[in-house]
């Protein structure tokens, strides 16, 4: 059976700006109702290739065709919202019957946009959301996303993913947020070097299969390069045959030695270490019973923490619920209402900070590295040219004059990175670190931040990042409550769900209570403390925290088993049917340990509070 025909599809894109070709040949095809993410380097062209298909754009050659009727919406990386006052003028725009309005004043209800408030003030989140509304309510065919997780909180984020899955539109985003492009996407477009290639797999798989594709295009230039040497070879001691065939191998010669100079390898990776300072105390920051409010608004109600040298702590939480103004006063920036913070000793502290602060307007890149003198840049105790370090960051020579305010939100975040650090540190703090890195930059991140022998304190809303990076979680619960949890963002969630579902238990058991006739709240209270110490595990609980753990080392050990094979970088091209089979053990054995913890973690919690009532 034959597949549909895509409603939207480019063909052979080639785009050049000034003398630097960004798309040689790029493709893209679009079904009804597939989901795509679009990867690649930053400034790979991926946003313009967006801009190409929402017909923005206009390539120098390529062929761009879109089913008549088919409505396609485009959400910008940076949108423009000149010439319009309030968030409903901007988001009523893209809509044309009163259905559409309808959703439309939905979509800002469930997104806490204030259709009446002023653009001008709104943060770089508020925008986001007023976007994102405006390009979903018409519920067009096909949905193209430009990092539309930028700058939006976990409830944004998450209310997101849920309200995509359940359209209908065609989706193709450009995200660096994994888990969000995990859980919405099932093909992958890659972008590397102008040309697209397609995995016809969830982005889960992407990384593995990349390296693989680089691997064999090694093997392949490989390959070339003996074939020139023998060829080059035989001109200089085999040409005593037929004259004619002489003249033939010299020119197939001279297409091969072309063909190695028109290869465009692939671009190198960012080197950068951070620097660490003087060891701090073992002691970092001690807060204690921590209370701020602005207003009649309180965004810290008592709390406590303790951060230790070594320490990975992220702070997560909805826009304006205070964790700049949290991290201000662990940092002893901002003076508590109430409570006290204690400093360690010989701390040296890095902040890299949302708003690229320090970098002035009229600076070039070379002034953002020099700080506006001269050209060598200070790094630590030594100097480097400034041409040098640049390159180490991926921005070329030619780009030493470049003003910083022109950069793309990518190379805006690496040179903030190359600026930060220069200096040794003992304490790093990151405020949204991810934004408009590409994925390949995030994960040096990650090893450098893994690398690092100092403490960090960041602030995210990418959940996989923070998986890989922390060690503990501090949650804004509401109403000016925090709350510290062991391990990343997946770990938080379990415990969380655990908490919840004990909750409900003892929800549940004070509903049954009510219902067997014990009418007031006073007979209810001392009933159910006389029967907390009653309480016991079943035989079947009591098995299950006993072979819980056993389980669990076993998927582990399955897990590990797995990701050794499908590290091989050559098993895909050997046996794509072995690639597959072994990536879906993996998926499957991680599900299973997912659940296996999340099980044990309950019954944990019910151990402890049976033996702490008895």
């Amino acid at each position: 059976m034959s597949s549909a025909p895509p409603i939207l599809y480019l063909q052979d894109i080639h785009l050049t700006y000034g003398v630097t070709p960004l798309l040689e040949g790029a493709a893209l095809s679009v079904g009804q109702g597939a989901r795509l993410c679009l990867v690649g380097r930053n400034g790979s062209g991926k946003s313009t290739l967006l801009r190409i298909a929402a017909g923005l754009t206009d390539a120098d050659s390529g062929e761009r065709f879109v089913q008549p009727g088919v409505f396609v919406s485009y959400l910008a990386q940076n949108p423009d919202f000149t010439r319009v006052e309030t968030a409903a003028d901007y988001v009523l725009q893209g809509v044309m019957d009163n259905e559409d309005k309808q959703r439309a004043h939905q979509i800002m209800a469930d997104l806490n946009i204030d259709a009446g408030a002023a653009l001008a003030p709104m943060s770089g989140g508020e925008r986001r959301r007023v976007a994102l509304a405006r390009v979903m309510a018409p519920q067009p065919d096909i949905l193209l996303l430009d990092e539309p997780t930028n700058h939006l909180d976990l409830p944004a984020i998450e209310w997101l993913e849920t309200s995509l899955r359940q359209i209908n539109s065609a989706l193709v985003v450009v995200s660096h947020d994994r888990r969000f492009l995990k859980n919405l996407t099932d093909q992958t477009i890659w972008l590397d070097r102008g040309r697209t290639k397609v995995m016809r797999k969830n982005f889960a798989y992407f990384e593995d299969w990349r390296d693989g594709e680089l691997e064999r295009e090694q093997l392949e230039q490989h390959k070339l390069d003996r074939k020139i040497a023998r060829e080059e070879d035989w001109i200089r001691y085999g040409v005593s045959g037929r004259r004619k065939r002489n003249i033939r191998r010299v020119g197939e010669l001279q297409k091969l030695r072309q063909s190695r100079r028109d290869h465009r390898g692939p671009e190198g990776q960012v080197e950068a270490a951070l620097m660490a300072g003087e060891k701090s105390g073992k002691l970092v920051v001690k807060a204690d019973k921590l209370v701020k409010q602005f207003d009649d608004k309180r965004v810290v109600d008592g709390f406590s923490t303790q951060i230790k040298r070594g320490d990975r702590v992220g702070l997560v939480g909805a826009n304006g619920a205070g964790k700049t103004t949290l991290l201000n006063m662990l940092l002893g920036h901002l003076e508590p209402d109430a409570g006290n913070v204690r400093l360690g000793k010989n701390l040296s502290v890095l902040v890299l900070d949302q708003a690229r602060s320090g970098i002035k307007k009229d600076w070039t890149i070379k002034d953002a590295l020099t700080d506006g003198a001269g050209e060598l840049v200070s790094i630590g105790e030594e100097t480097m040219h400034v041409i040098g370090y640049m390159k180490n960051f991926l921005f070329h020579p030619a780009q030493m004059r470049t003003p910083a305010n022109v950069l793309s939100g990518g190379e805006l975040a690496r040179l903030l990175l190359a600026r930060g650090l220069r200096q040794p540190s003992n304490v790093l703090v990151m405020d949204e670190p991810t934004n408009d890195l590409d994925l390949e930059t995030l994960d040096l991140l990650q090893e450098m931040i893994a690398a690092y022998d100092g403490t960090v304190i960041l602030v995210s809303h990418d959940r996989d990042f923070l998986d890989h990076t922390v060690t503990s979680i501090i949650r804004a619960e509401g109403a000016g409550a925090w709350v510290e949890y062991a391990g990343g963002y997946s770990d938080m969630q379990a415990q969380r769900k655990s908490q919840n579902n004990a909750m409900n238990r003892a929800s549940d058991a004070g509903h049954s209570a009510n219902a067997a006739g014990t009418d007031t709240s006073a007979k209810i209270a001392p009933r159910r403390a006389a029967n907390a110490p009653s309480r016991k595990l079943t035989y079947r609980d009591k098995y299950a925290l006993e072979q819980l753990p056993v389980e669990m080392e076993n998927l582990r050990d399955e897990i590990a088993a797995c990701q050794k094979q499908l590290d091989d970088p050559t098993l895909y091209s050997r046996d794509a049917g072995a690639f597959a089979a072994w990536a879906e053990k993996l998926s499957h054995a991680r599900m299973r340990l997912e659940k296996a913890e999340e099980e044990w973690l309950a019954l944990e919690i019910l151990r402890e509070e049976i033996e702490s009532g008895s």
